[in-house]
Parts: C-alpha cells; sequence; structure tokens
C-alpha cells in the first residue's frame, strides 16, 4: 500500500456563509471516499479564527519520486572518491570527552 499524507485547507473566517456552503459542497465532491476529512476551527483572538479541513490522500507522482530518495530503497553506486575521503577521514585525530586527542578506531 503507498503511502497516504495528511493534506489541509484552511478557510478564512471573513467568508461569506453562501460562499463557504458552495465551497465545503465542491471539496466533499473532490474528496477521495478513504480520505477520513474532518473539519476543525483554528486559529486565536490575535490571528484570526478559520476552519481547517484535512483529509488523507495518496502521494504524487513528484512526492513519491522524493520520497523513494529519503526511504533508503534506492542507494547510489558506491563512488571510490568518496570511500578514500571516509578513510582518510577515519585517520584524522579528535579530542574525547576528556580533551585528550585519540585516533579514530
Amino acid at each position: 500500500m503507498a503511502r497516504r499524507v495528511k493534506d489541509f485547507i484552511e478557510i478564512s473566517e471573513y467568508t461569506s456563509l453562501d460562499d463557504l456552503i458552495k465551497f465545503l459542497k465542491v471539496i466533499r465532491d473532490t474528496l477521495p471516499g478513504d480520505g477520513e476529512p474532518e473539519l476543525r476551527i483554528r486559529g486565536d483572538e490575535v490571528f484570526g479564527h478559520r476552519l481547517t479541513i484535512s483529509f488523507l490522500r495518496e502521494l504524487t507522482a513528484a512526492e513519491a519520486s522524493v520520497e523513494a530518495r529519503y526511504s533508503g530503497e534506492v542507494l547510489p553506486e558506491p563512488d571510490d572518491a568518496i570511500e578514500r575521503l571516509r578513510e582518510k577521514l577515519d585517520k584524522v585525530p579528535f579530542p574525547n570527552s576528556a580533551g585528550r586527542r585519540r585516533q579514530r578506531q
């Protein structure tokens, strides 16, 4: 099963009731059937209130390609230059907790 993400739609507090009803109908009709939508009132007196609709959806193709890069499923080919640099860095002494320098193992 593909991973799903939580998406949000926010409606400001300065919306007419008729526009709000039309907007909510459009949202309801376009949401995925298994989206588990929720409606909440968020915000405060300083920054204002807004209605927030959250729902789950499948990843888009672009999101899935980015996700694949960081999931560990697709690993880059080993690079000899990086391995040589790693070996050099492993030989660099660094201070331990007592302040003395020691060789990395």
